[in-house]
């Protein structure tokens, strides 16, 4: 007897097409197929040096320029104008997508076009998609507004950070904060350095004796500046300028702290705007027997009528870096400048490369 064996097939559906699309059968195993290679298109116009990228504002284009050079790279395209009613426009010449972004742009007078212009220039790379964009500001402007010592007062500082913050940078890089404390109002990372190192090998060049040599603070809250000045500078002993402000840019000094007789002083400041306190601390240390006076600092705001005091035979140098531009007419013949652009240049390198910015003589003065 023969059985009957019957087989039950299953169904398929037939292929239907699916909006308009030819019928397809899927293909579940894709390890069968053949790789397709796909050319690469290359743009002549795109370098494959770095991804570092370097912009200048009109602040101080000079400085910029300087630092591109140490770098061994050329200033990033960027279109910047005013309207005829004083707005600020900005253009990327340039694609910067994905890119290292340091934008060199001192917050120096004019104050507010300059501070204005800046956040454009980071809100411009942060809308061409740039990877990282770093604000480099070698001057900032509203660091002295940096707490509340009367009633009412606003804290301008911390409003800048927040700005700077909120249009998009994502880092700053800022050379002799007013108060190092200023730092904490930034919520993004602070790579902060000092000019002071630029200072010192200056003077070290000079043939002072250091046995002659003093530092003087010009007040009490730049006592820890000078004091890490005078550590570095062949332990030099340490003066202080007691002093007492009646009202802004306006200082009264009262007396001397140490001994500068036949000395040379040294007045260590982090900027000079209108010359009174420093003008007025050199008076004093020629009244207590001091030899020569030589004035430092890392910002020369130099409001007038700096110049008329800086002038007047108080110094015999007045030594300043370019962190802020100065004109030909603010020019004087016992001015000294010196240039921060390699101090700056090698900390963005450092930055860029993901390096420590902690080994001399790119770290702090040890101020406490």
């Amino acid at each position: 007897m023969v059985s009957s064996i019957s087989q039950r097939c299953k169904k398929i559906d037939q292929l239907r097409a699916v909006n308009g699309a030819p019928p397809y059968a899927p293909m579940p195993n894709r390890s069968l197929l053949t790789p397709v290679t796909l050319p690469i298109i290359q743009d002549a116009n795109i370098k494959n040096d770095t991804r570092l990228r370097i912009f200048s504002g009109t602040a101080n284009p000079s400085l910029s320029q300087e630092i591109a050079s140490y770098l061994g790279l050329e200033l990033g395209k960027i279109n910047i104008k005013r309207f005829a009613d004083g707005e600020i426009y900005v253009q990327l010449q340039e694609s910067v997508r994905g890119c290292d972004v340091f934008l060199v742009q001192p917050t120096c007078p004019p104050a507010n076009e300059n501070l204005m212009e800046l956040l454009i220039m980071v809100d411009a790379c942060r809308r061409a998609s740039a990877k990282n964009i770093t604000a480099v500001i070698p001057y900032f402007g509203y660091a002295r507004a940096d707490r509340k010592s009367q009633g009412r007062e606003s804290i301008a500082a911390k409003l800048v950070a927040n700005m700077i913050t909120e249009a998009g940078a994502n880092r700053v890089l800022i050379c002799d904060l007013h108060s190092s404390q200023a730092m904490g109002y930034f919520d993004i990372p602070v790579d902060h350095v000092y000019g002071q190192p630029v200072i010192l090998d200056y003077l070290a060049s000079k043939t002072i004796c250091s046995n002659d040599l003093v530092v003087v603070s010009p007040d009490v809250g730049g006592v820890a500046r000078a004091r890490a000045f005078a550590k570095k500078l062949s332990d030099a002993p340490l003066a202080i300028v007691d002093k007492r402000r009646h009202g802004h840019n306006v200082a009264e000094v009262m007396n001397l702290i140490g001994d500068v007789r036949g000395k040379v002083a040294v007045m260590m400041d982090d900027m000079i705007d209108t010359a009174g306190t420093i003008a007025k601390g050199a008076e004093l240390l020629h009244q207590e027997g001091a030899r020569e006076v030589y004035a430092c600092c890392t910002h020369a705001v130099f409001s007038p009528p700096a110049i008329e005091r800086l002038s007047s035979g108080l110094f015999q140098e007045v030594i300043i870096t370019n962190t802020i531009p100065l004109k030909e007419d603010k020019s004087f013949p016992q001015l000294t400048i010196l240039s921060v652009a390699n101090l700056l240049g090698e900390t963005i390198w450092r930055v860029h490369d993901d390096c420590s910015v902690g080994h001399e003589p790119y770290s702090s003065l040890d101020i406490d």
